[in-house]
């Protein structure tokens, strides 16, 4: 018993080790910091919905409009050529805005197999038993894990073209030099011909911005803390988070939008075999960017990453736009 006790964290069944080596690498590292992937176990997902909700996080109507307004011509861009496609979406959620596209293809009688991918076996699990119900005649395979993993995986699942849906401006989540790296790994993932669509939040009038990051019911805290009692309830940890706050911040000159939780005093953290994680006061953990771009930045994007940016749909405010590349 004493040596099962002692048994390191990563060999207990059901132990994610990925989750364990990333959170205390990078609680270890000058700056701290934390990936943002890990917000959305259940309870993140439930207060992301809080956060799409709020009236400050426009994002989400942006999108949603362009989606419900302009299906028709998004549908159309997707099914160009008339094949067999596999429709791919890159961090499915819900499907809310993607399952207008859904049922504008199964309209138009469109051939093709809906593919979400999600990090998140909640998600996938909704979507597999709920999407059916509500779409008849969807064929659907839902995919639990990373991004280029379950891409390689959806590859292998059949030789149709791929329309890869990438929305909910998920690439602000990365550095602008990550982000470009991430295009260029998904042009490498796909065949001439096969498309992406993809979402990207606009700079705009900084207080909009910010408002979006650090709403007035603290909903954006609670998701950002529930990331520590995330590390406490699946690692062992004692992250004491009423003494974290939760500070964002967005600077108009590079579009960058970034969200800390500062150490309200001088603390140690102990996750369970690794070192005690000291924090002075002040101190910060990065937590996550949303970047900004304009409109040329994304189609130079494009085109270093190996794609042809072929048509664009905003918003009424010209706040958020959905992009079509396809890959050359």
């Amino acid at each position: 018993m004493e040596a099962l006790m002692r048994m390191k964290p990563a060999l207990r069944p059901g132990f994610n080790n990925r989750f364990y080596d990333d959170v205390v690498n990078g609680l270890q590292a000058t700056p701290k910091h934390l990936d943002a992937k890990y917000f959305y176990d259940a309870e993140g997902d439930k207060l992301f919905q809080q956060i799409m909700a709020c009236g400050e996080y426009y994002l989400t109507n942006c999108e949603m409009e362009i989606f419900t307004k302009q299906t028709a011509d998004i549908a159309k861009a997707a099914m160009q050529g008339g094949q067999p496609l596999d429709l791919i979406e890159l961090g499915a959620g819900d499907a809310t805005k993607s399952s207008h596209l859904l049922r504008e293809l199964l309209a138009q009688k469109a051939d093709f197999t809906y593919l979400p991918i999600d990090i998140s076996g909640h998600v996938i699990s909704s979507l597999n038993a709920t999407l059916p119900l509500s779409l008849p005649g969807l064929k659907i395979k839902g995919l639990q894990g990373e991004y280029f993993e379950m891409l390689n995986k959806a590859a292998a699942i059949s030789p149709n073209r791929k329309v890869v849906l990438f929305m909910g401006a998920n690439i602000g989540n990365m550095p602008l030099p990550d982000a470009e790296a991430f295009c260029a790994e998904l042009r490498d993932n796909l065949n001439p011909g096969d498309m992406v669509i993809i979402g990207f939040d606009l700079k705009k009038n900084p207080e909009t911005i910010l408002a979006a990051y650090n709403d007035r019911e603290g909903i954006t805290k609670q998701f950002n803390l529930n990331l520590l009692k995330r590390i406490n309830r699946e690692l062992g940890a004692d992250f004491d988070v009423d003494q974290f706050h939760h500070y964002a911040m967005y600077d108009p000159e590079t579009g960058s939008c970034k969200s800390y939780l500062v150490s309200l005093k001088e603390q140690q953290v102990h996750i369970p075999d690794t070192e005690v994680i000291h924090f002075a006061k002040d101190e910060y953990i990065y937590m996550e960017i949303s970047q900004k771009y304009t409109l040329n930045q994304t189609e130079q994007f494009a085109i270093r990453s190996g794609f042809k940016p072929v048509i664009s749909f905003f918003d009424s405010k010209e706040w958020f736009v959905d992009t079509v590349w396809v890959a050359e």
